[in-house]
Formats: C-alpha cells, sequence, structure tokens
C-alpha cells in the first residue's frame, strides 16, 4: 500500500501546471463538442466570415475534427458524447447536422447511413425530445442546429422566449422559463433563429419578438466573456455563434469573439503528436482539480505538509492563486454576488456551490498546517465572503443549488444532494472560525441553523435503498445513468465532518455501500456489470486474470475513502477490500485509467484526466494514516 501511495501522490503533485503550484487537468475530447464546432465553423466560411487568414485555419480545423469524429463511430452506428460513452441519440444527431453542415453528405454516405438508422432506432425527433422531457435547454438547439443544416424542418424546433432576456436578471427564475438559469444565450441566439426563419402567427407576439431582438443581443453581449466562450464551453458557444450567423449576424461581436474562443479551443495534437482534431467540452476544470487535488494530498497531512517545506513558493503561489479565483463582483452572467467560485480562472467561469466549498475545504487544510501564516488573513477575508455567499444560496426546500437560488424547475437548477453535501462541509470546515471574521455578517447559529436545515434535506433526498444520486455525476451502467457511488459518497462525507456516522440515514447508506460492493472489491458500474452477468465495451479495468471486475477507480477510491473513517468492523473490512483492488490496480498501472462519470450541463458527459489521480490519492493517503 505504501508503495501504491507514493507512486500515485507523486504522479499528482508531477501534475502540476509549470511552477504556478496549481493544477490545469485535461478533458476528454468530446464527439458532442466537435460536432456542434463544425457546425458553426462550417456555417461560418458559408457566410464569409472571418478574414482570409482565419478562414485557411477554420477550413484546417474543420478537416481534422472531422477526420477525428468519423473515428468515433460506435458499432451500432451512433456516437456517445466521449471516446468511452455508450451511443446517444443527441450526440449522434449532432453528428449527422454537422455532416450537412460542412458539405461531407456524399464522401460519407456510409458513416450517415448508419448513423440515421441508429437516430431512428433510438425514436428520431420524438425520442430526443423524451430524453430531454420539458427541458429545452438541449434539445431546442440540437433541433435547430438540424435545421440549419437543412435535416430537420423549422416547424419541429420549438419557439423560445427570447424576449425574457430584456428583463431585469433578479426576476427571470419567476418567469419560468423552459431552459435553465445557465442558457440564456442559447435562449437568446436560438430563439431569434426560430423567430428569423419560422416566426409566429400572432401579431402581438410577433411584434414583441421584433423589439426585442437588439434588446436581448445587448444583454448577450454583456454576458459574453474576454475569452468568447460563454461558459467556456464549446457546445453552448457554437450554438450562439450559429444562431446569430444564421440570422444575418455574421460580423456582431458576439460571432467574432465566439468564433475566435472555438478557434482557440482546437485540441491540435494528441499525447503521441498526432494531429486529434477534437474539441473538449469545456476549456479545463482548473480551480475544481487544484481544490480537489489539495483536499487528496491533505488527508495524508504529513506528507502534505513535507511538500510544502520543500517548496514553500510553488505552494504560497498555490494559495495565492486560489485566492485570485474567488469572484470579487457581482457576476454578468448569473447576477451572483461576490463571494464564489467558479470551476476555473479562465473568464468563462460562474460561481457556484460545489467550486467555492472546494475551495474553502482546501484554503482550510492548507492553513491548517501552519505554512501560510503570512497569508492567513487573506485566506480569512475568503472564507467568510464565500461562507457568506452560501449562506445566502440556501434554497427554500433547505438544500442548495448550483448557481441561483430559487430556480427549482429543471434538475440542473434544483438544489443536489452531491452539492448540498459539499456545502455543509465547507461550512463545517469554519464554523469554528467565525469569531475571528471581521465583517461579522453572520453569526454562529446561522451557520448552525443552515447546517441543520442542509441535513434535513439530505434525510429526505435518500433513496428508499439508503442511497443517494448525486447531480452533476453519472454512471453509463446505471438506472437512468445515475451514480449513486458517487452521490452516497459525498453525502456520507458531510456526515462524516459533522460527527454524524451514528445516525440511522448515515449507517443506512454505509451498509449500501457495502452491499453493493462487488466480488472484485471495487465500486461501480450497474448491477449486471457488478455480477459479470454483462460486458461493457468502454471504459472498463481489466488488471491480471480480470482481478479488477469491471469497476472503476474514480467510484473504488471514493468508496473506499469514507467507508476507511467508519468504526463498524464490516464497514472496515469493505473499505480494505476497497484498498486492496486500489494496490492491485497499481500493481497493474490501472491507477490512471480514466471512466466517463462526469456530467457537463443537460447531462452531458465528460471525463477528467486528473480524476483517478485524485480520487486515488485521497483514498490511500486515509488508508495510509489508518494503517
Amino acid at each position: 500500500m505504501e508503495a501504491a501511495y507514493k507512486q500515485i501522490a507523486d504522479a499528482l503533485l508531477a501534475s502540476r501546471q509549470g511552477s504556478s503550484g496549481h493544477w490545469v487537468g485535461e478533458l476528454s475530447a468530446s464527439a458532442l463538442s466537435t460536432a456542434t464546432a463544425i457546425s458553426a465553423m462550417s456555417f461560418y466560411l458559408d457566410a464569409g466570415g472571418g478574414t482570409a487568414d482565419h478562414q485557411i485555419e477554420i477550413r484546417r480545423q474543420i478537416e481534422a475534427g472531422f477526420g477525428w469524429l468519423v473515428g468515433q463511430q460506435n458499432e451500432d452506428g451512433g456516437f456517445g458524447d466521449t471516446p468511452l460513452n455508450y451511443s446517444n441519440i443527441a450526440t449522434s444527431m449532432l453528428v449527422v447536422a454537422a455532416t450537412h453542415a460542412a458539405g461531407r453528405v456524399d464522401a460519407n454516405q456510409k458513416m450517415l447511413d448508419a448513423a440515421n438508422a441508429y437516430v431512428e432506432s433510438q425514436g428520431s425527433i420524438p425520442g430526443l425530445r423524451r430524453r430531454y422531457g420539458k427541458d429545452k435547454t438541449f434539445a431546442v438547439p440540437i433541433l435547430a442546429n438540424c435545421a440549419m443544416a437543412g435535416v430537420v424542418p423549422w416547424k419541429e424546433v420549438s419557439a423560445l422566449p427570447f424576449e425574457a432576456a430584456c428583463v431585469p436578471q433578479r426576476f427571470y427564475h419567476l418567469m419560468q422559463l423552459p431552459v435553465v438559469s445557465y442558457a440564456i444565450p442559447a435562449l437568446v441566439a436560438i430563439g431569434q433563429a426560430k423567430f428569423h426563419f419560422d416566426p409566429p402567427w400572432d401579431p402581438v407576439r410577433k411584434s414583441i419578438r421584433r423589439w426585442a431582438v437588439g434588446c436581448s443581443l445587448n444583454v448577450l453581449e454583456k454576458m459574453q466573456p474576454s475569452s468568447g466562450g460563454f461558459l467556456e464551453a464549446v457546445p453552448l458557444t457554437s450554438f450562439v455563434a450559429m444562431g446569430l450567423i444564421k440570422t444575418g449576424k455574421v460580423n456582431h461581436p458576439v460571432v467574432k469573439q465566439g468564433m475566435q474562443f472555438l478557434i482557440d479551443s482546437f485540441c491540435v495534437e494528441a499525447n503521441d503528436g498526432q494531429p486529434q482534431g477534437s474539441w473538449p467540452i469545456d476549456t479545463n476544470l482548473a480551480t475544481w482539480s487544484t481544490t480537489l487535488s489539495v483536499n487528496a494530498l491533505a488527508n495524508n497531512a504529513d506528507g502534505l505538509k513535507s511538500s510544502i517545506q520543500e517548496e514553500p513558493k510553488r505552494w504560497s503561489d498555490c494559495v495565492d492563486w486560489i485566492l485570485s479565483c474567488q469572484n470579487q463582483t457581482v457576476h454578468p452572467f448569473t447576477g451572483s454576488p461576490p463571494g464564489g467560485w467558479g470551476w476555473t480562472d479562465l473568464p468563462g467561469a460562474v460561481p457556484d456551490a460545489d467550486d467555492t466549498p472546494g475551495a474553502m475545504l482546501a484554503l482550510n487544510k492548507l492553513l491548517a498546517t501552519g505554512q501560510f501564516e503570512n497569508q492567513k488573513n487573506e485566506i480569512l477575508s475568503a472564507a467568510e465572503n464565500g461562507m457568506g455567499w452560501l449562506l445566502k444560496l440556501q434554497n427554500r426546500d433547505q438544500g442548495w443549488p448550483t448557481f441561483c437560488r430559487g430556480w427549482g424547475k429543471f434538475p440542473f437548477d434544483r438544489s443536489g444532494a452531491d452539492i448540498t453535501a459539499h456545502v455543509i462541509r465547507g461550512l463545517l470546515a469554519w464554523r469554528e472560525r467565525v469569531d475571528q471574521f471581521e465583517q461579522n455578517s453572520f453569526t454562529p447559529k446561522d451557520v448552525d441553523r443552515a447546517i441543520d436545515r442542509g441535513f434535513g434535506y439530505l434525510q429526505r433526498q435518500q433513496n428508499d435503498d439508503g442511497s443517494w444520486n448525486p447531480l452533476w455525476f453519472g454512471n453509463q451502467d446505471w438506472d437512468d445513468e445515475e451514480n449513486p457511488f458517487y452521490g452516497t459518497a459525498k453525502v456520507l462525507a458531510a456526515y462524516r465532518d459533522a460527527g454524524r456516522f451514528d445516525t440511522q440515514e448515515a449507517r443506512f447508506g454505509l451498509n449500501w455501500l457495502v452491499e453493493n460492493q462487488s466480488t472484485s472489491g471495487g465500486w461501480g458500474g450497474g448491477a449486471a456489470i457488478r455480477d459479470g452477468s454483462a460486458i461493457r465495451d468502454g471504459s472498463t479495468i481489466r488488471g491480471p486474470e480480470d482481478s479488477l471486475g469491471q469497476n472503476s477507480v474514480e467510484e473504488t477510491a471514493l468508496c473506499c475513502e469514507v467507508l476507511l473513517d467508519s468504526k463498524d468492523p464490516l464497514h472496515a473490512q469493505a473499505a480494505w477490500r476497497g484498498v486492496e483492488w486500489l494496490v492491485r490496480a497499481s500493481e497493474a498501472g490501472c491507477l490512471q485509467q480514466c471512466s466517463p462519470i462526469g456530467f457537463y450541463f443537460a447531462k452531458l458527459w465528460y471525463f477528467e484526466k486528473s480524476y483517478p489521480l485524485i480520487f486515488a490519492t485521497a483514498a490511500l493517503a486515509k488508508a495510509k494514516n489508518n494503517f
């Protein structure tokens, strides 16, 4: 175990970004992002956009991107979000649209026929609508992309009330919009495209929307970050750009900046130096990767302290970098007040209730090493502002949402169990230091009240079998693509930090983890995967004689880490079986093998190369201390 821990912890430390002291990570290539970027770029060229040099570069990227995209087709004819995902109707339809938009139908007829057959097998347009239900955040842009490419009639594209963007931002959550809070840019651009190609017959509505074109464009321009990428996300930026291009606004500043973002986001080379030709789902998750890494290393407090003493300047720079990522102004995208952290230091990030407690936990653990006394005042100030930001965000249902309080219509706007548990942990970490804060804008009782209410929410969210489902992570082998392994482990971490492992719901959750451990000692995969009755083609981890089963490093490490803190002998036994699984994975060279467990917006899959490193480090560091 000691050797496995040292190997993985050293690898995690070595993956830092240069001398700056923080982590950036590496997001997976995305067929979905690549398809939307190709469509947007093709429409841009068709409309005569860009300088001659830009057009040359765009054509090169389309060529390389399409070559990569064709190679991602699965045996069933469909396309998955990443190279490790099963096919889904959304990505498959976007690839079909990109093929038409780029004028590559004749050269790729066989691929296209297979993709269309897969889409038909999934129910075509009605099947896409079933996938997203009442949430039009992603279904409408997909159909609009297909309509722009000429493969779907505009009558199949629902109208979006883009005039709503002209209402003051603080009233958005009261308007019952058909999209989630972070999709206002798509609401505007795709809504305008639908209005342009298929306007309503109602003269009143038509007049209102005609008036709202200029006003909503102004809102869109104010929301666009300096990088040009809305949320640093390729699909959202692509949808916005193509919507405006198709309505004759190819030279609009939002389009120009958006296209430059797409050009800059192109993945030029793979690890072997050969052209890869793809786009990731987002630029990076640097803040998230950094705070997760710090918190994982802190499970071995002596090891973290030694690392800091060996490289004091690098670690001091890391602290400064985390502090610099805290939002200091009212955010133009969501209207969020100062105090929160987003997932990256790049300008397209939005403060959220997952990255904020992650940063607060990391700063707390770094301060606890006693090595950053000269930065203590700045850390305390950041923690106070972060805590105040989180306290104001709590929903009426007593849970915490990701971005905005009061948006409760669709899943990715509602309170989430994993988000709530993470917030509780962030508040608990600084609860005893509230009296040291300068602003005194809240009291220890305010914090205790919010935490107690949060646990009330978690108790109500527990599934009948004892597990919890997360919001931002999934498992493609589980029913409804849920990931109760991630969700249960993250919620139990809050019970652990609060000293509530002896509660009925915590013991129920811990027992669920034990009962769902595979015979190999790991966790992850659906029931059929775990009992060996099905074979997964995607990210299956195999060791000598398949001793690792069908599980993942990420899920095994998360479950193992939280079970290690239980004093129950049965839980401890399961935890050490998980540790043995991780050690075998290390010996087999599998500890850095990724699984597609991440959900981006609207259930878009991704995997992050740093996750296995981070989660395995956290679990093995805990095991080392408990040995």
